[in-house]
């Protein structure tokens, strides 16, 4: 799941890790070079501190006391003193101080401005348009984690393969928070029983999953009744059956052709009279092209009054997904979405977008072919995911 995602992300990380590295070597080269300034005029002194007492002795001494302070410099280091043995020894540790002065940097801190992030954010913008992240989506990713670097200051010895994991998890969690909709609460808090409708387009698991959440909802211990909306395709009301006489629920159903609105009204009235929970309601898949077929989910819509309207999409369809959810929520607004076959996404940019561009929650997603193959959306489950740090 999402590999092609993690894969991407390491060109934005090397890309950092890049300008991290230019600033730690341009910081050791200024350190060094004003260590070697410093150092300079000490040693320039030494000499000079030597020669002016030699002068003041050679006005007041005899010529024997001359020869004796000439001969002087020609002794050891050591006998002229501690001051004269450590001049000595300066240039024999130029190597162990630039170690230190390494050292030295290495445990400071390094500050990243906004033009040294210039060639990381392009990197990591690309990494996610080549995840089919929609552009929007892309470019406000981006910003921010633009905005958690720039002016941040980050040691220099971490990992800067995980300050750019941290700066970007971050920005993908507070992006998938932004239209969070806890599905359990709002079961739970709903006047029951709850209306929920599925749309989506052909051959995306409409169905299967409208069985999937009936699971879950009875997991919860809530009462289910289905309604087979889906008059129009071949085959869409028998494959409702079977799944309602796996479940052992209740199918409210009328013929092939007939009024989807009609099945789904009597569905509503049938769980009134019996005291169920939830009415999940199928209807025909549909492409937002087709003006009739639209038409007759505007009627659906008004007749039926849905507490909830759940577009219904594969993961794996990417940007396309990202553009029909969005057709889709301006034709008939929808609540949320489920994304089927996320077990097969490679890139996750459905995912990661389709929240954002129609400012409704993902409420599920699917990541099997049985029942229970359906998780319930959750921000930093998903992060875990695509990020690598939890298994699939």
């Amino acid at each position: 799941m999402f590999n092609r995602f993690k894969e991407k992300l390491a060109g934005f990380k090397e890309a950092l890790s890049t300008k991290v590295m230019e600033k730690v070597s341009l910081a050791e080269e200024k350190l060094i070079s004003k260590k070697d300034n410093n150092a300079l005029p000490e040693a320039k002194g030494l000499p000079a501190a030597s020669v002016e007492p030699a002068k003041a002795s050679a006005s007041t001494n005899n010529k024997a006391a001359k020869a004796a302070q000439k001969s002087a410099p020609l002794k050891s280091p050591a006998a002229n003193g501690p001051a004269a043995a450590d001049a000595a020894a300066k240039p024999k540790s130029r190597f162990s101080f630039f170690e230190k002065a390494k050292s030295l940097v290495f445990e400071q801190e390094v500050i990243l401005d906004e033009k040294d992030l210039d060639e990381p954010m392009w990197a990591l913008e690309m990494a996610l348009l080549e995840s089919d992240v929609a552009l929007p989506v892309a470019e406000e990713i981006v910003k921010e984690v633009k905005a958690e670097l720039v002016g941040a200051k980050k040691k220099i010895g971490a990992d800067t393969g995980q300050l750019a994991e941290d700066a970007l998890r971050k920005a993908l969690v507070t992006l998938l928070s932004k239209n969070y909709l806890d599905f359990d609460e709002y079961v739970k808090n709903a006047q029951k029983p709850v209306k929920i409708l599925f749309v989506g387009v052909n051959g995306t698991g409409k169905t299967t999953s409208i069985a999937k959440v009936a699971k879950y909802l009875m997991d919860h211990n809530y009462s289910v009744v289905l309604a087979a909306g889906d008059t129009f395709r071949a085959g869409a009301i028998e494959q409702l059956e079977v799944h309602g006489t796996n479940l052992g629920l209740k199918v409210v159903k009328h013929k092939t052709g007939g009024d989807p609105a009609a099945v789904i009204f009597d569905a509503i009235e049938y769980a009134k009279a019996h005291n169920k929970d939830i009415i999940l309601g199928d209807t025909a898949g549909r492409l937002h092209t087709n003006i009739n077929l639209m038409d007759q989910m505007r009627k659906i819509v008004r007749v039926t009054k849905p507490d909830l309207l759940i577009f219904v999409d594969e993961a794996i369809a990417g940007n396309d997904a990202v553009e029909r959810a969005r057709l889709f929520n301006e034709s008939v607004p929808i609540g949320g979405t489920i994304l089927t076959k996320t077990d097969a996404d490679a890139k996750g940019g459905s995912a990661i977008s389709i929240a954002y561009i129609t400012g409704k929650p993902v409420l599920f997603l699917g990541v099997g072919q049985t029942y229970p193959d359906l998780v319930k959306f959750e921000p930093n489950w998903l992060v875990d995911r695509l990020m690598g740090e939890a298994e699939a």
